[in-house]
């Protein structure tokens, strides 16, 4: 997994409505780019929708919210429609990006192991270096705890 300090590699992946989207189209703002294992799941879905409810908070801070998981484009525009998700969610099926930042890894659940995408949350600064990182996310609370490490960061 990419460290703090690092600078966070770049990537191009498509959009909900297959539009390209890349992450130098974000340079000069922050970026909170999560990871997630799957789109219409208990803990995907809250997540989502706790980063959009925060969309306005982010973006007083100058900062956009970019979730990553390996659904299709079409699921990830049902997911939104579905919750009146306002983010931008993006589709990397062959698992490039996730393996770029060290998320698809393996996984231990009820005694099996398998791999799978560990939910992480990178907080990278405007000129494209990752600032924080949260690996093994726990869903409740961390929109606000991000929220929190990016004002703390724009502080310094």
């Amino acid at each position: 997994m990419i460290q703090a300090g690092e600078k966070a590699p770049g990537f191009c992946l498509p959009d909900g409505d297959e539009r390209e989207v890349c992450l130098d189209d974000f340079r000069g703002k922050w970026v909170v780019l999560y990871f997630y294992p799957k789109d219409n799941t208990k803990g995907c879905t809250l997540e989502a929708v706790d980063f959009t409810a925060a969309k306005d908070d982010f973006a007083a801070q100058d900062a956009v919210v970019v979730g990553v998981s390996r659904d299709s484009v079409k699921s990830h525009a049902n997911f939104a429609k579905k919750h009146d998700l306002d983010l931008i969610l993006l589709s990397d099926p062959e698992r490039r990006v996730h393996e770029q930042y060290g998320v698809w890894r393996l996984k231990k659940m009820y005694g099996k192991e398998s791999f799978g995408t560990v939910r992480s949350t990178f907080l990278i600064d405007p000129d494209g270096v990752a600032r924080f990182v949260w690996g093994k996310v726990k869903v409740a609370g961390h929109t606000e705890e991000v929220l929190e490490k990016l004002i703390e960061l724009q502080r310094r």
